[in-house]
This record gives C-alpha cells, sequence and structure tokens, in this order.
C-alpha cells in the first residue's frame, strides 16, 4: 500500500494529538490539511524523514504497540492508546470477604474467609482461576479468615487468620502448604494472629503484623518461613497493625498501612510510598516492591472506595480505572501494576474482576436481554444457534402442554408451524431449517416416543420405525437432523435411563450407555463430540460425561450440581447455564473443566438453550419458581480489541 513519510513522532502527546508548535521538520503543504486536522493527509514532503506504515484498516495487538500508522481507509493517522480499566471476570463459586489470595491473573488462588452470618460462617473452600472462570479446588484443612497468603497456585501457603467469628478465641497460628490440588500442615508461627499480612513464596515467605489474641492488641512483629518452619525475625513494621496485605519477595517485598506502605529488604522495614486516597483496610494488593497495584478498600465507618493506585517503588500514582464494585477485604492476585486480580470482599460478594494497563479494550463475557418470546413457557425444547434458533413445546403459565414453535433471528422471535404433538420436558437437535424434536411427556398420555422433523416452518412427524424405541423425557440431546443422539431421561414408570438413541435422518438405533441414569440433564455437542451435563440422579448432580459415537467416559465436574439444567456449544468449548435449585449460575467447560463465569440475569430451570459455540449462546423461557418466564438471554464471551485513537492536532 505504500507508506507516508514523517518525522514528528516525539511531537505526538499523550494525549493524541500532535504539538504543532515545536519541530515539524519540513513544510506541508496547506493543501493536505483540512480543518486544522491531519485527517486528510495525501501525501508529506520526503524532508520529514522516515515511514510511517499504511496499511487498509489497524494492525492488531501486540504490532501496533508504540507505533503510529496511517490507515487508508479512514485516511486517518492513529496510534494504539495505552488503557487502564478492571473488567469482569467469571463469579467466584462462594461469594465471601477475607480470604486469602495468591498467584497472577490467569493462574490465581482464593481459599479461606468469611461468608456471612449463618453457621458455620467461615469457610475452608479453596477456588482456582485460570483467567477466564474460577473451579473447585482441595479445601483447607482448617477453615479460618483473615489469613496472612503467599506463593502461586501450585505452591500456595495460608497461616494464621481466625476460625471463628468473633474472633476470639479462634485466633490461630497453623500453616498450610497447598501443591495445586491439596492443602498439608506446615509449621506453625510462632505468633498466631488475625488480620496478618504476607508475601514471597512457599519456600521463603514472610508474615507480619496482625492482631494476636486478648487483649487483641496489634502487632509489628515479622516472621520468615523456609518451607518447613517460622522464625520470628528483629525486623519490625514502622507501626503496629492488622488488617493489611503484602506483595513481592522475601527480599523485596510490601507490607500496606491505612496511608501507605511499608518496604522490606530481607533485614528491615523501612516506609515507602504514601496512598494518594488513604483506606483504612486496603483492597486487591498485588505485585512486586517496583511494580505493584492496589484497587478498593475503606472500611465499615468509611465510604468503601474503588478507587485504583499503582507504585513504580517510590510513588502511588491514581489510575483512572475504578473498581465496578466498591469493597474492601479483596482477595488479590497479580505479576505487576499491568495485570492483577481482584476477587470477593465485603458484602461476601462472589465478583471478580480483572485490572489491565495495556492498549487493549477487554470486554468481559456476559449475558445481556434478547427479545422476549411470544409465549412464556418452561420446560420448553429448543436448539440452533444465537442468531437463528428454534423454541417448541413446552407447558404455558397455567401446566398445559404446548404446540407453539417460535423462531428466532438473533433479535425477536415469531411465531412459526407448532408441533403435530403437544409436549412437555422435549428434547431437541439439529438447526433451525432442519431441527428433530423427540420425546417428551403429557399426561395422561405419558412419555412419548413421536419424533418430528422441522424445516423451517412446518413439522413433520415420523412413522415407525422412525420413532424413539424408549419413550423418554427429561433427556439430553447433541448433533444434527441427519446425525443426532438423545440419552437419559425418565420414562413413565418413572425410571432413570442410561440409554443412548442415535438417529440418522430417518430412524433410531442403540448406541452407548451413559455411566449414570438421569433426567433433567443439559446436552449438547454433536453425535461423536457429545456431553451430558448435571441433571437428576435422583438429587442433583456434577457429573459430565463425554460421548465419543460409541462410549461415554467420565468429564470434569460442574462446580455446582442441578437438575434440568441447560447446555450449548460443543464438547471443548460448552456452556452450562440455570438450573434446579433455581439458579443464574453460568459455566464454561474447556473439554476438562467447568469455569464460572458471569451469572444469567433471571435465575430459572426447565430452561432452553442453544449456540455453536459457548462464547456465543442463547437462553430461553424457563420456570421462574414460582412463575413461568418468556425471557431471552444472548451470552457473548470476553473479547479484546485494539484500543485506535486517531491523532488531531492540539
Amino acid at each position: 500500500m505504500g507508506a507516508r513519510t514523517r518525522g514528528i513522532a516525539n511531537n505526538v502527546l499523550t494525549s493524541g494529538k500532535i504539538d504543532a508548535t515545536d519541530g515539524l521538520s519540513g513544510a506541508v503543504s496547506s493543501s493536505n490539511i483540512a480543518n486544522a486536522s491531519v485527517t486528510n493527509v495525501t501525501s508529506l514532503p520526503s524532508s520529514l524523514g522516515s515511514t510511517i506504515q499504511s496499511v487498509a484498516g489497524n494492525p492488531a495487538a501486540p504490532v501496533a504497540e508504540g507505533k503510529i500508522w496511517y490507515n487508508t481507509s479512514t485516511d486517518s493517522f492513529n496510534i494504539a492508546a495505552n488503557l487502564e480499566a478492571w473488567s469482569s471476570g467469571g463469579s467466584l463459586i462462594t461469594g465471601r470477604s477475607a480470604l486469602g489470595g495468591v498467584g497472577t491473573q490467569t493462574s490465581a488462588l482464593g481459599f479461606g474467609g468469611y461468608v456471612g452470618p449463618g453457621t458455620p460462617n467461615v469457610s475452608n473452600s479453596t477456588e482456582e482461576y485460570n483467567g477466564t472462570g474460577w473451579s473447585i479446588g482441595g479445601n483447607l484443612g482448617t477453615a479460618r479468615w483473615a489469613l496472612g497468603s503467599a506463593g502461586t497456585q501450585t505452591a500456595g501457603l495460608g497461616f494464621g487468620g481466625a476460625t471463628t467469628l468473633p474472633s476470639a478465641p479462634g485466633i490461630t497460628n497453623a500453616t498450610e502448604e497447598y501443591n495445586g490440588s491439596t492443602w498439608t500442615v506446615g509449621g506453625n508461627l510462632t505468633t498466631g494472629r488475625i488480620g496478618i499480612g504476607g508475601l514471597g513464596i512457599q519456600t521463603a515467605a514472610v508474615a507480619f503484623g496482625g492482631g494476636s489474641n486478648p487483649p487483641f492488641a496489634n502487632r509489628d512483629i515479622t516472621e520468615e518461613y523456609n518451607g518447613t518452619s517460622w522464625a520470628a525475625v528483629p525486623a519490625t513494621l514502622t507501626s503496629t497493625r492488622k488488617y493489611l496485605a503484602g506483595c513481592g519477595t522475601q527480599t523485596a517485598g510490601l507490607g500496606t498501612s491505612t496511608t501507605g506502605v511499608d518496604e522490606y529488604d530481607g533485614t528491615s522495614w523501612t516506609a515507602g510510598g504514601t496512598f494518594n486516597t488513604g483506606r483504612p483496610n486496603v483492597g486487591s494488593f498485588a505485585g512486586i516492591q517496583t511494580s505493584a497495584i492496589m484497587g478498593g478498600g475503606g472500611n465499615g465507618g468509611t465510604p468503601n472506595s474503588g478507587a485504583t493506585e499503582s507504585y513504580d517503588g517510590s510513588t502511588w500514582t491514581t489510575s483512572p480505572a475504578t473498581m465496578a464494585t466498591s469493597r474492601y477485604f479483596i482477595g488479590g492476585a497479580g505479576a505487576n501494576n499491568t495485570s492483577s486480580l481482584g476477587f470477593g470482599g465485603t458484602g461476601y460478594t462472589s465478583s471478580t474482576e480483572e485490572y489491565n494497563s495495556s492498549t487493549n479494550v477487554i470486554t468481559a463475557a456476559a449475558w445481556a436481554a434478547g427479545g422476549n418470546l411470544n409465549s412464556a413457557r418452561k420446560q420448553i425444547g429448543g436448539t440452533g444457534t444465537q442468531t437463528a434458533a428454534v423454541a417448541f413445546g413446552g407447558s404455558d403459565p397455567v401446566g398445559s402442554a404446548s404446540a407453539a414453535t417460535e423462531n428466532y433471528n438473533g433479535t425477536s422471535w415469531t411465531n412459526s408451524g407448532s408441533l403435530n404433538t403437544s409436549r412437555r420436558t422435549i428434547q431437541g437437535f439439529g438447526i433451525q431449517t432442519a431441527a428433530v424434536a423427540a420425546g417428551g411427556f403429557n399426561n395422561p398420555s405419558g412419555a412419548y416416543h413421536v419424533t418430528e422433523e422441522y424445516n423451517g416452518s412446518t413439522w413433520t412427524a415420523n412413522a415407525a420405525p422412525g420413532e424413539l424405541g424408549t419413550g423418554r423425557y427429561g433427556a439430553g440431546c447433541a448433533g444434527t437432523l441427519t446425525a443426532g443422539a438423545i440419552f437419559g431421561g425418565s420414562d413413565v414408570s418413572p425410571a432413570f435411563i442410561v440409554a443412548t438413541e442415535e438417529y440418522n435422518g430417518s430412524t433410531w438405533s442403540g448406541g452407548g450407555n451413559l455411566s449414570t441414569g438421569r433426567r433433567g440433564l443439559g446436552g449438547t455437542g454433536t453425535l461423536t463430540a457429545g456431553l451430558a451435563v448435571g441433571g437428576d440422579e435422583p438429587g442433583a448432580s456434577n457429573a459430565t460425561e463425554e460421548y465419543d459415537g460409541t462410549a461415554w467416559t467420565a468429564g470434569g465436574n460442574l462446580n455446582t450440581g442441578r437438575d434440568n439444567v441447560s447446555a450449548s456449544g460443543i464438547q471443548t468449548s460448552a456452556l452450562a447455564f440455570g438450573g434446579n435449585p433455581l439458579t443464574g449460575v453460568t459455566e464454561l467447560y474447556d473439554g476438562s473443566n467447568w469455569v464460572t463465569q458471569p451469572s444469567m440475569s433471571t435465575a430459572r430451570y426447565y430452561l432452553a438453550g442453544c449456540g455453536a459455540t459457548a462464547p456465543l449462546s442463547l437462553a430461553f423461557g424457563g420456570n421462574l419458581g414460582p412463575g413461568t418466564s418468556n425471557a431471552t438471554e444472548e451470552f457473548t464471551g470476553e473479547t479484546s480489541a485494539l484500543n485506535v485513537e486517531t491523532l488531531t492536532t492540539s
């Protein structure tokens, strides 16, 4: 596409404008500049120096970072401007405050914490974050809150804290070590403390400050851990305090106060930089001594904060980024002041937020409202994609079985041809213009063998042998009109079915059995790469099974067991959402593990779902317990795009 020449790189201001006062090294003809801007530049004299690349569009990150380019499509000079922002991550499975946190934004660990009034109110649960969402890890041996933490996701350390609330007499000196799956007992602290700070790694950690047993005095003491035992060291904080946080290493660490940080060099503590906004209890704190980030903070008597500041080893700088949920007692993880994670906090929230300072705009995964169904229904069937779906059958608000069919175009639902047989708890697979509806239930007929095919407007009922061999309802489905499967469910007995039947476009034949018979399960994928999720065994199940076209094998368990759940996507990119007990919980599957995602706005079960892949899924209808829903929600996975700004004159 050619190039534009320039010598103006040093004249680009941080605001994204060109400083016209001090140094264009050659004359630019006024005819090449319109409206005091550079958007209509067609050429520059060669005297302006080296070249700016011309492209028909914008380059992708990281190629564009630190560069100026000329976009021939928009006839403008552009830069990739840095952006600081918090965005939503997958929610914690268990909302809590005052929990431990270690690791990085893409490999974090959260453990322990206070889960709110009730019994028990102190948690031993551990969760692991993979950069997208949380999954269940091994439980702490001792449940506790306001504990110290250090290390990584696969080599973590938890110490001190309190096993009861109120904290006295439950303050503990216990230490536990995590290996990526289980916690084991480590050496005890010399002095048990609540609200204790921690930093370092599993084999070289530091514990500092905190409050000891009655008279519940604040402490300034420091201990070091060598991977086996703790030893008190002479170093003391610049003031006694508790409910503090730390980051960095055993020889280059940071510990918070209400107004700033102390710096540790492995021998002594000295006063470091002062916060621009003092916070009695800090929020998410992570990084290293020369590159740290802190977000949130406050206490019960001070408005909670979402303010964020970054540290360069001497000075705290206020960031334009603000946490969406203001809070304190937050778990934190992160490698430096450009990438961190904050999770949990006051209010026993499950909120997780990711901080990034980069040239990319990150749009968090989310559910958004779509067009409502014309007929509210639960126990509804559905299949297709987010922009071309079909909904059929189900139970209307008064409990009558429905034959209604509706098509979705990505915006709204329109009525279409009715099923030949009204039924509820019906199953389906395929696409909007080539779908199959099979089985279902209705009193007094019981479980149906009926199979119907849909061409986008009309349903045609199959005659034998195109009917199911086993009448069933509440089953899972996967595949296409000419290569589909139905599995599990229940018959009129009502027995829980293990059998799978495969459909070739005209007849059904036997397939491999599920390991566990269940009904109300979610199903998605293809005939040769299918997925069966959750269900009633009886009792809400967290089981996942994968089908290869011949046999079922165990997959990773859901973090939240449930029945009458819906699923969408493919075997290696699937979504499970809603279910009973009544929930909007959403989880993402990568072919091995389930992790949390943002929950649906409307909690429900007996709903339908579909989608070509997990990041582009659709949920509609369902039981609101009580009530019947006509709501549609569209799920979009996390996206990232270059933050492009056009250069203008100052």
